[in-house]
């Protein structure tokens, strides 16, 4: 029996705050690198969000919908310039179904572990091979698990900080069924934001054997958005997978 999952959790509790959290992030690069994989075909985003992906990709004169579970980061995003020119489906995007065949399905920020066991995260391969046209790609981009950051299964670390703010995050691990609960802890002058998330986490080469039992074929594996070779000390991974023509 899988544990409880609801998609629209994570979103009701950040989805005010979400883009002010990922400000930092190489956003830029980002979109160059999906804006090459995608060839100029039609995108779909497992986990759309607020469009920080999808925004400055549809800019770009490339077609993008979405899939999102939680209302509340689709009202975010609709509430932007162009957002409301985005058709986002509401559902868990590891069934959840989109009309039509795309060039690319893109699964961005570790939101792959956001899915609660290894058969959702298995569907959801399924479900994305399922919308790959021919020779279409399917992007992952996550992080690389590391056991050796916690002692006694607990960790804490600083994640941010600038005048305004501090961002920490304090982690429980349980290797057994590689899951990890966290909660990031966000002070700023406003306050203090508690933003609990849960991951069940897994090693590329598992992720890489999800992708076969897809139909999907390994085509590269980067430590970042820029092409970076992945290497023993990579903390991150950006990987793609084609489905054959």
């Amino acid at each position: 029996m899988e544990p409880d999952f609801d998609p629209s959790d994570y979103g009701s509790r950040i989805a005010d705050i979400y883009d002010a959290t990922v400000k930092g992030l190489p956003t830029e690069a980002a979109v160059a690198c999906l804006a090459k994989l995608s060839e100029g075909g039609p995108v779909l985003e497992f986990g759309v969000g607020t469009g920080r992906l999808a925004l400055p990709l549809v800019q770009r004169g490339i077609p993008v919908a979405g899939i999102e579970g939680s209302p509340d980061m689709a009202a975010q995003l609709r509430a932007k310039p162009g957002g409301r020119d985005i058709p986002v489906h509401m559902g868990d995007f590891s069934q959840t179904r989109v009309e039509g065949e795309f060039a690319l399905v893109l699964l961005a920020l570790n939101t792959v572990f956001a899915l609660p066991s290894q058969e959702a995260q298995v569907r959801c391969f399924a479900n994305a091979a399922a919308h790959l046209r021919e020779g279409g790609r399917f992007v992952v981009e996550a992080w690389t698990p590391d056991s050796a950051a916690f002692r006694d299964g607990k960790a804490v670390r600083l994640l941010s900080v600038a005048e305004d703010e501090v961002v920490l995050e304090a982690a429980q691990i349980f290797p057994a069924d590689q899951y990890m609960r966290t909660t990031k802890v966000r002070v700023t002058s406003r306050g203090v934001r508690l933003l609990p998330a849960n991951h069940r986490y897994a090693w590329p080469a598992e992720l890489d054997l999800m992708a076969r039992l897809a139909g999907l074929e390994l085509e590269h594996r980067w430590s970042d958005w820029h092409g970076t070779p992945f290497a023993d000390t990579s903390r991150e991974h950006v990987t793609v997978y084609r489905r054959p023509c």
